[in-house]
């Protein structure tokens, strides 16, 4: 099933997607809820962000060729660290580069939803708490990065964390194939197989440090092939079986 949140007519609600429409739903996705009447065409709909999380958990090196490449060594523990929920955006909204950056990489993840409220956790149990899972871009100012030392503002400005354009429930998240396009261009290319920690890992890990909520997002980390984006590029985050996040990149404007 692919849930998406939408915007029609000044209401905002979450819907069934099925082929060209969507069918609203009423009630909680975290919790009861029914499929209503209410049919829209996606032309008709802006698609949103498919949750605005109280926290964005993301993951650092979680890939051993994303790790040499950036000539890092493989953390032992998986690597976390927050993006701001200010920076949440959906598809279709522009990625604003800050105006004296001088290079803002992109990054595909698989982008794990959590479906209820999850305290230490087992990792035979850990996807009975994931809602569905979407495309994710962790957005980063490398040279902020490195000035600061540690990652929260140089990945948290407001539109640096992409992620949409559904939530995507009944999959496998461990084999799935994962894409950058910048510009047409394939720029990453890896599969889900070759995580260092996996989403059961993962779940299980963070959740004995603290509490993940329902809607809270898990950014799995990205593989090798990051680079640089441009005013005037396109980028697209594409997983198997997940979907296609595609947002154009701008330049800030004050």
């Amino acid at each position: 099933m692919k849930i998406a949140r939408f915007h029609q007519k000044g209401k905002i609600a979450y819907g069934v997607v099925e082929d060209t429409k969507v069918r609203e739903i009423s009630g909680d996705i975290f919790g009861e809820y029914s499929v209503t009447r209410n049919e829209y065409s996606l032309n008709d709909v802006q698609i949103l962000a498919p949750v605005i999380p109280s926290k964005l958990v993301a993951i650092g090196l979680n890939y051993v060729d994303h790790a040499e490449e950036t000539k890092m060594p493989l953390p032992k523990v998986p690597l976390i660290f927050f993006k701001a929920p200010s920076a949440v955006i959906g598809p279709h909204e522009p990625i604003i580069l800050p105006k004296d950056s001088r290079r803002t990489d992109y990054e595909a993840e698989l982008g794990v939803v959590i479906g209820k409220k999850a305290r230490y956790v087992k990792e035979s149990e850990a996807l009975s708490y994931v809602l569905g899972y979407t495309c994710c871009n962790d957005v980063s100012e490398r040279d902020i990065q490195k000035s600061d030392g540690q990652f929260a503002r140089a990945k948290s400005f407001d539109t640096f964390a992409p992620c949409g354009p559904y939530i995507v429930t009944d999959i496998d998240p461990s084999d799935l194939k994962i894409e950058l396009i910048q510009n047409g261009v394939v720029k990453q290319a890896s599969r889900t197989s070759k995580l260092v920690f996996h989403v059961p890992q993962l779940i299980s890990f963070i959740t004995r440090a603290m509490t993940l909520m329902p809607g809270d997002i898990i950014s799995t980390g990205t593989p090798a092939g990051i680079g640089p984006m441009s005013p005037g590029d396109t980028v697209e985050v594409r997983i198997e079986r997940v979907g296609s996040l595609i947002n154009p990149v701008k330049l800030e404007e004050w």
